[in-house]
């Protein structure tokens, strides 16, 4: 298993390598797509009681750094 910080994971052999939160099965996508979906940091907790606030934040910052890297258009 990978640990990208704290929080997010990679794991071949877990949700196709996919990260994930802590080592469970919940990917960051899952999070991620929850609030692009209008829930709020409060809803997505209490649909996923295993998350801590923390696991948003991160999930955030992961994916925020993700997009981070510069595009050369050539």
């Amino acid at each position: 298993m990978t640990y990208l910080n704290e929080r997010i994971t990679v794991d071949p052999g877990r949700c196709g390598g996919r990260p994930c939160v802590r080592g469970m099965r919940i990917r960051v996508q899952d999070v991620i797509d929850l609030f692009a979906a209008g829930l709020t940091a409060r809803e997505i907790l209490a649909e996923m009681p295993d998350l801590e606030e923390a696991d948003l934040q991160a999930c955030l910052l992961y994916v925020s750094k993700l997009v981070a890297h510069p595009v050369v258009a050539v």
